[in-house]
């Protein structure tokens, strides 16, 4: 299942700014997520982030991951509405600069969900390559 950022939008609440994720490329609800954002040089976090050396901080890139697993728990019919928000990052690595121009795919796995807390493996690639991996959790309220 595709979504583009309209349907995405349907599911997370996430707008502009906030919203780091472009396109849902696979969608298995409750199960995984695999998603896409494009980096482009227009972003305002490159003006101070780094001048001359334009760098995507790991934490929009954890953030990122955290929104691709929220379309995963949220798009399940009993959390349609709702909000997912971080419960816990660990084991979170970079391994990768991300700059501007690269294309992020962004893959959560849900590994467990109950009540109200998912518990998802996450991996960013660029190129193939990690740049990013952590455990997530999320609470839904």
């Amino acid at each position: 299942m595709i979504l583009d950022s309209t349907e995405i939008q349907k599911i997370i609440p996430h707008r502009y700014p906030m919203l780091l994720i472009d396109r849902v490329e696979e969608l298995e609800p409750g199960k995984r997520c695999v998603a896409k954002r494009n980096v482009t040089t227009h972003e305002e976090v490159f003006n101070g982030h780094f001048p001359n050396n334009p760098v995507l901080p790991g934490v929009l890139i954890v953030e990122a991951l955290a929104q691709t697993g929220a379309v995963a728990l949220l798009s399940m019919p009993e959390f349609k509405g709702k909000t997912a928000y971080f419960g816990g990052i660990k084991q979170a690595k970079f391994r990768k600069v991300v700059r501007p121009g690269d294309t992020l795919m962004l893959e959560v796995t849900l590994e467990k969900i109950r009540n109200n807390v998912g518990l998802g493996k996450a991996v960013a690639t660029v190129d193939g390559k990690k740049a990013c991996t952590a455990e997530l959790t999320f609470m839904i309220g």
